[in-house]
């Protein structure tokens, strides 16, 4: 398929009507009872989640997002009564993200704010007890740009990492869509069972099917299994709002990959199945970076793959020189891992490199997601989100999966 340039490709293409008894305001009872859509060569049927083993070849290899939701919505009462909500989307000083949670003094995060407008220059002050102490948690304005403030936060424990005030103080960021408030549940069920690395404000939600006795049965049919990191951003919720598609700026996420990864993805010969959209946007996003590193005489600390890099970068590379390119840049330098930051925006007529199906549930209405499942399905879509929909199929975070193999 011939790449389609972003100023052709209209937004109002993506679009389609999505009641909102179609949305799934909360979880079902259990993840893995949720609705499987089916889309095998271009042919559509149904089943039951827990079954997907069974469609699940011996020789492909899983790669799942491990990373893991960070309660990351800070509450603040003013003396007036005014109630500001801090929503800590990255952290700034220190940019990485596990000494951020280890900060126990102060730390500076990139943040939106509910009710700014009831915010001046004041100082926020908020108490906290936890099972280890109690604190006096401070934050204050630093810095703005658009919508994003860089708030400093301090606070007078040093036996309390940042990280340990999120876990007890910070609220679930789930989705806006959901238009309701957070619940005790949440804490459990926006989150995968295979989650581990802390750093994301909205879950990898393809994820949230598996339960235990599934990742036993893929254990059990001995299938590959191999984890990235990506943190997802609160970016990844906004629709595109701009005519055509080149004139929306993509959000920008930070992910890692290992050198045993890298290993396994070189070693599957093609046949890898991606958990998510994260997962493919990770996967997508290696191979470009290790194109990207043929061509640059030095390498900056962290690596970034803009928005239409990919439109410029030389695709004729075969995916295992790509990906070696990363192994030598990573053995040269004694790193474990590929710390960068993708900001790839995948639209209809993209080729992908290493993504040959993928476990992914039903996206928004002109959103970059459903403009990544056009890029791998073609015009197919439609059908599939048709037939979801005249099948009572939830849609969004908490919704239904679907297994996309073209």
């Amino acid at each position: 398929m011939k790449m389609v340039q972003p100023e052709k490709i209209s937004a109002k293409d993506f679009d389609y009507n999505l009641p909102e008894e179609n949305i799934a305001k909360y979880p079902i009872e259990r993840r893995e009872k949720s609705k499987l859509l089916l889309y095998q060569k271009g042919q559509i049927s149904r089943d039951i989640f827990e079954n997907i083993p069974g469609y699940i070849p011996e020789d492909e290899l899983m790669v799942f997002n491990n990373a893991q939701v960070v309660y990351s919505r800070l509450l603040f009462q003013k003396s007036t009564g005014a109630n500001i909500e801090i929503f800590c989307l990255e952290p700034d000083q220190p940019k990485d993200y596990e000494q951020a949670f280890q900060q126990t003094s102060s730390v500076t995060w990139r943040c939106m704010v509910g009710n700014l407008k009831k915010w001046k220059n004041d100082v926020l002050t908020k108490h906290i007890s936890l099972p280890n102490g109690s604190l006096n948690l401070k934050a204050w304005k630093k810095a703005r740009k658009d919508n994003v403030i860089e708030i400093a936060f301090e606070w007078d424990n040093s036996s309390i990492t940042f990280g340990e005030i999120l876990d007890h103080a910070g609220i679930v960021p789930i989705p806006p869509y959901l238009k309701r408030e957070s619940e005790p549940i949440d804490k459990q069920r926006y989150q995968t069972v295979y989650s581990k690395i802390k750093g994301s404000v909205a879950a990898p939600t393809a994820g949230l099917h598996f339960s235990e006795p599934v990742m036993q049965k893929i254990r059990e049919k001995k299938i590959n299994t191999a984890e990235i990191t990506l943190h997802v951003g609160a970016g990844t919720f906004r629709p595109v709002k701009s005519e055509t598609v080149d004139q929306h700026e993509m959000h920008t996420e930070h992910f890692s990959v290992s050198l045993q990864t890298l290993e396994q993805l070189i070693n599957s010969k093609g046949n890898i199945l991606a958990v998510g959209t994260t997962s493919v946007r990770t996967l997508e996003s290696l191979y470009w970076i290790g194109v990207k590193l043929k061509t640059m005489d030095s390498v900056p600390s962290r690596i970034v793959l803009n928005q239409w890099d990919h439109l410029e970068l030389d695709s004729s590379v075969s995916v295992e020189g790509a990906l070696k390119e990363i192994q030598d840049y990573l053995t040269k330098n004694r790193k474990e891992t590929i710390d960068a930051s993708t900001q790839i925006m995948i639209t209809p007529g993209y080729e992908f490199k290493l993504t040959k199906s993928m476990i992914t549930n039903f996206h928004q209405p002109r959103s970059t997601l459903l403009m990544l499942i056009a890029a791998f399905v073609g015009d197919d879509w439609k059908d599939i989100y048709n037939y979801a929909l005249e099948n009572d199929f939830r849609f969004l975070s908490y919704g239904d999966s679907s297994f996309l193999r073209p």
